[in-house]
């Protein structure tokens, strides 16, 4: 009934098959891709919340120097104000009064700063 010899055996793989994981690493499973952290009994526990930068300074504790701090602000023109001043320039107002918008707090983005170690912790856009 066979031309070429006995019918193959279905118990080992072929010769040129290529190994299985197992074989190929030892016979070791794969490893959790989570690994807990290390725990220590007496040690102090440290729990860090994210506090919102509002437009004023805020009293939190500096991801960096983990010193409890009221943020340092600086205000800078931002987003609005530039397409506020764009919008003025458009409508024939260039002669300065396009600068405006730079001088109302409102269109200012706050930058927070650490006072402690100068750290720069965030930015609240307007």
């Amino acid at each position: 009934m066979y031309k070429n010899g006995p019918p193959p055996s279905y118990d080992e793989p072929p010769p040129s098959a290529p190994p299985s994981y197992f074989q190929s690493v030892g016979g070791v499973p794969p490893a959790s891709p989570f690994t807990p952290a290390p725990t220590y009994a007496n040690g102090p526990t440290i729990v860090t919340t994210i506090v919102p930068l509002g437009p004023g300074p805020t009293h939190t504790i500096c991801p960096h120097c983990h010193a409890e701090i009221e943020t340092a602000t600086k205000t800078e023109p931002g987003m609005i104000a530039y397409i506020s001043g764009a919008v003025i320039a458009l409508l024939g107002c260039f002669l300065g009064c396009c600068l405006i918008p730079c001088c109302i707090d409102e269109c200012m983005d706050v930058h927070h700063t650490c006072p402690n170690c100068k750290a720069y912790l965030g930015r609240h856009g307007r």
